[in-house]
């Protein structure tokens, strides 16, 4: 099979592109009869590619496919596959290529497609699909962009001419390679005349220096245009936000010459007397200054940094008073903490200001002549012994006299003038020193106070003797031999040397020739003790006393006297008076524990002899009150008499109402009417104190004593005593058996409104009546 290659030639000017078609030469084709048949049928087509402009909006004849063995009888169908066919048509009958739609190059650059040929006749292909491309055609149609947008930079102020600020691109979706379509020129719209931009590059410079202080922000705006600014071309643009950085080019500024201020002369070290400001037109770290005092000789004052409001504080370094300088004058120079080198000359002459310090006069407390006072003393002086003298002064200048006290020990005491004396005898073996605090007061202003410390020191004198160091348990084996050792003693001494203590060991005089044992002084404060003969007996001298004489080496030197217990013990073979030690112990809390046990069972017996002593008492206490007996019941007598008082118990007899066999001595019946005039007259001074009262409670009490039933301890006795009655006497009928002689009630008459009704009825005025 023959095939014919069509090529298309398409002209980069957009004003006809038209169709050409070229046979293969006769040598051509003798090549291709040359070839295999079964090769030539695997043949492709072969295309040149088609192209087409992009964005045209008319249908655009792209090209025709034809196949050679078309002979034009109409049996010829072409058709079009692959991806991005449906962008295209073709004429199924001429095979003529149309785009159907607008294209965009910036989309798709490149159409890769297959056409096929089927013969509609036969309805096969006659022809291998061909591959062939299709190319669009950049137009511009798209403006330059800014992609990195939004673009900030910062730069120093007062930078010179031509540093690099910073660098804007803009990109172009053109084809490159195309025309100018993508050839970019940049342009400053804005920010003349302290930028210029690059035109090719779009890099930016400082074309002029800057200061932060004037305008610290700048907006600048670059124009792209593409096509190398050429008419037609389109355009872009981006604004740019420079900062200036700050330089420190300034140096701080007073903006006061003079300041005032006033300090009491009691305010502390410290005290902040007041604030100076300076001011720098630079920011940041280039704005942070430092204060300083010129030719400060005082050191009186000084001058901190707050950091947040860049204020100099003046504060007090030391103490004024106003009494020797009422008021100072110095001067402040301020200056940056941070200055390059190449800036120096900018912060010369430093800014400086003056200020005046008045102090103010205050009434202070007293001031002792010294911090603190150490006076020494020795011990054993008597009372009143001057210690030593303190002295405060009023620091006004109206030098108010002093009074002091003392507070801290009651071995002391202070008079007027400030002088400590002693109050007890001082031991330095139980203090050697004293702290003592002594308060002294103005006396024109007691709230004035001020207080110092005084410490007494009392000096050791040799006055107590060395005594042994511990208690020494000491023995000695009954089988010990003459020379053997028997204790190493040494000493102590309570008072204080000089020098180092040394003491000097003796045996006693008087025991020196009949003692069994020997002392031998080793000369470094201790001594031996030695058995001066062979073999001991327990049971003949099973304890031994030596007197030992210590001396120390204190002036006047003093000697102590010293006993020293040896104890006689059976050591055996061994000859260990370890031995001895634990059996006296042994001993010692035997003897403990039987006594403990002893006294517990002696507190038993106590006890028990005392509970039962209490339980005899609670047994005869019942038997001896019995609540309600037989006996009790059987011997009560009721009467129904209306009783006439006290007086009425002596009509009866009331025996069997008690078990006592002491009863009432029975008094003589006597004639009311006799007794009744003196009982009246009794009954008008009848009282607590009277001597019927008092009778009554001696007679109640000796009923009492004599009685066997009474409880064997202290009780209390309650009388009900209702006095001696009226003096009308009974007018019960029990008594009246009694006697025979008629009462002569005239009395009545006499006893008030109250007693007319009986006086009427039994007086001698109606006697006769009835």
């Amino acid at each position: 099979m023959n095939y014919c290659f069509l090529k298309h030639w398409i002209l980069m000017t957009p004003l006809l592109w038209p169709c050409l078609k070229v046979s293969e030469t006769l040598k051509a084709e003798k090549a291709q009869r040359a070839v295999p048949s079964t090769w030539r049928a695997k043949r492709a087509w072969v295309w040149r590619p088609f192209v087409v402009l992009e964005e045209m909006d008319a249908i655009q004849c792209i090209g025709q496919l034809r196949s050679d063995l078309d002979n034009g009888n109409n049996s010829f169908q072409y058709k079009l596959l692959g991806i991005g066919a449906g962008s295209f048509s073709i004429n199924e009958r001429t095979g003529e290529i149309c785009a159907i739609q607008k294209l965009d190059r910036e989309e798709q650059s490149l159409y890769i497609l297959r056409a096929q040929v089927i013969d509609t006749t036969i309805g096969k292909a006659v022809e291998t699909e061909s591959e062939f491309v299709i190319r669009v055609l950049d137009i511009n149609d798209n403006e330059p962009r800014f992609l990195d947008e939004p673009y900030e930079a910062i730069v120093p102020e007062m930078s010179p001419e031509g540093t690099f600020v910073i660098k804007v691109t803009a990109n172009d979706a053109d084809d490159p390679s195309t025309g100018y379509h993508a050839r970019i020129l940049y342009n400053l719209e804005r920010g003349q005349p302290y930028f210029s931009v690059e035109p090719t590059t779009g890099v930016i410079r400082i074309s002029s220096k800057m200061d932060r202080e004037l305008q610290d922000t700048y907006c600048v705006i670059i124009q792209a245009k593409d096509m190398l600014g050429q008419p037609g071309a389109l355009s872009g643009t981006t604004t740019v936000s420079i900062k200036l950085s700050d330089i420190n080019d300034n140096k701080p500024i007073f903006k006061e010459s003079f300041y005032r201020f006033t300090i009491s002369e009691s305010a502390p070290s410290g005290t902040s007397i007041g604030k100076i400001v300076a001011y720098d037109d630079d920011i940041g770290e280039n704005a942070e200054m430092e204060y300083s005092i010129e030719d400060d000789d005082s050191k009186i004052f000084d001058i901190i940094i707050d950091n947040d409001t860049q204020e100099g504080i003046v504060i007090l370094k030391t103490k004024v008073d106003f009494e020797q300088q009422s008021y100072y004058g110095i001067r402040a120079k301020v200056k940056n903490c941070h200055v390059d080198e190449e800036l120096a000359p900018a912060h010369v002459n430093a800014s400086t200001t003056y200020i005046k310090v008045q102090v103010e006069d205050e009434d202070e407390p007293p001031v002792f002549l010294l911090p603190y006072y150490i006076f020494e003393i020795p011990e054993g002086k008597p009372y009143g012994t001057i210690v030593g003298t303190v002295s405060a002064i009023d620091p006004d200048r109206r030098q108010s006299p002093m009074r002091y006290y003392l507070t801290g020990s009651k071995m002391f005491d202070i008079n007027d003038n400030g002088t400590i004396i002693t109050t007890n005898m001082l031991d330095r073996e139980v203090s050697a020193w004293y702290n003592l605090t002594v308060t002294a007061t103005e006396t024109y202003n007691v709230q004035q106070i001020s207080s110092a410390h005084v410490y007494v020191q009392v000096f050791n004198i040799n006055d107590n003797a060395p005594e042994f160091s511990q208690f020494y348990e000491t023995y000695v084996c009954e089988n010990a031999e003459s020379g053997e050792i028997i204790q190493i003693i040494s000493a102590i001494d309570r008072d204080e040397s000089i020098e180092d203590h040394h003491f000097y060991f003796n045996h006693s005089v008087e025991d020196t020739n009949n003692s069994s044992f020997m002392l031998t002084d080793n000369q470094d404060n201790t001594a031996v003790i030695l058995s001066n003969r062979t073999g001991f007996n327990l049971k003949e001298e099973p304890v031994f006393y030596m007197i030992i004489l210590i001396a120390d080496n204190g002036i006047p030197s003093l000697t102590s006297t010293n006993t020293l217990t040896i104890q006689v013990c059976d050591c055996g073979d061994s000859r260990n008076t370890e031995t001895c030690a634990n059996n006296g112990l042994l001993f010692i809390m035997g003897f403990r524990t039987e006594a403990i046990i002893a006294i517990v069972i002696c507190v038993m017996v106590i006890f028990g002899f005392f509970f039962l002593i209490l339980a005899l008492k609670q047994r005869r206490k019942e038997t001896l009150f019995p609540e309600k007996t037989e006996d009790f019941r059987e011997n009560i007598f009721c009467y129904d008499d209306e009783g006439g008082g006290e007086e009425d118990s002596e009509a009866f007899d009331i025996v069997e109402l008690r078990q006592s066999t002491v009863m009432r001595e029975r008094k003589p019946q006597r004639s009311k009417s006799a007794e009744i005039r003196s009982l009246y007259r009794q009954s008008l001074q009848v009282g607590p104190d009277s001597a019927i009262f008092r009778k009554f409670i001696l007679e109640k009490l000796e009923e009492a004593n004599t009685d066997p039933c009474a409880p064997p301890f202290d009780s209390l006795q309650t009388f009900a005593y209702e006095g001696t009655g009226s003096s009308a006497g009974s007018l019960s009928s029990l008594a009246s058996r009694d006697t025979d002689e008629e009462d002569d009630f005239d009395y009545l008459n006499d006893l008030g409104p109250r007693f007319k009704r009986l006086a009427s009825m039994f007086g001698s005025a109606v006697q006769p009546n009835n």
